[in-house]
């Protein structure tokens, strides 16, 4: 699918304005270039950024709910999906604050960039989120393609606290990952076939225990 006709299909997405997609415009260009320098994103995904990364991000706005104040975006990396959101929410008059989570200096500083040029509510946290001194205790916490669940479930059990929601992008081994993580977790969750491919999903966690 060309750029033209990945913008279009974008476009049919619920609700998206004209400024949400001038600004993602501006946040490809600007992704683009600094992936010349910083592997941002695979050089596979450069002509599909729209259909990849922009339309798979834009879902988990259906997640989100008028008393969501706050949201972290977990090893935000190129900034998806929290950028993406942070521009939908912005044009959509979303009142939440989003922080993004990047160890990597060099991309913490390019997501600081996009903030700066589109003017978001967002925060970007330069911090490994294995070596942060507080929980995390954010209404909303979201990660894509950032542990598997084996590990990011202890990790969360760990270093959060108070949240009200996780939402996990999971790809072709995801029904095998919860069938796995139900043996040691108790998990309430929601799970939703990805609208960006049927082999992928997203679930919606708002219980999560430890077994034993």
């Amino acid at each position: 699918m060309d750029r033209s006709s990945q913008i279009d299909t974008f476009s049919r997405f619920p609700q998206v304005s004209r400024e949400t997609i001038t600004s993602l415009i501006r946040y490809e260009d600007l992704l683009i270039q600094a992936n010349r320098n910083l592997n941002l994103i695979g050089k596979s995904t450069i002509n599909d950024v729209w259909a990849r990364h922009f339309m798979d991000s834009i879902q988990v706005i259906d997640f989100i709910e008028e008393n969501d104040k706050t949201m972290i975006d977990m090893g935000s990396g190129a900034g998806f999906p929290g950028i993406v959101l942070a521009i939908a929410s912005k044009d959509r008059k979303i009142p939440i604050k989003i922080k993004l989570l990047e160890k990597s200096i060099k991309k913490a500083r390019f997501l600081n960039e996009i903030v700066k040029e589109l003017s978001l509510n967002v925060e970007v946290i330069n911090k490994n989120f294995l070596n942060l001194q507080n929980k995390i205790s954010e209404d909303v916490l979201v990660a894509r393609a950032f542990k598997p669940l084996k590990i990011f479930l202890p990790l969360i059990h760990k270093n959060t606290e108070k949240w009200k929601k996780i939402i996990i992008f999971l790809g072709k081994t995801g029904n095998d990952e919860l069938h796995h993580a139900s043996k040691s977790w108790d998990i309430k969750y929601k799970q939703r076939v990805s609208i960006t491919s049927s082999d992928s999903s997203i679930i919606e966690i708002t219980n999560l225990k430890k077994k034993f």
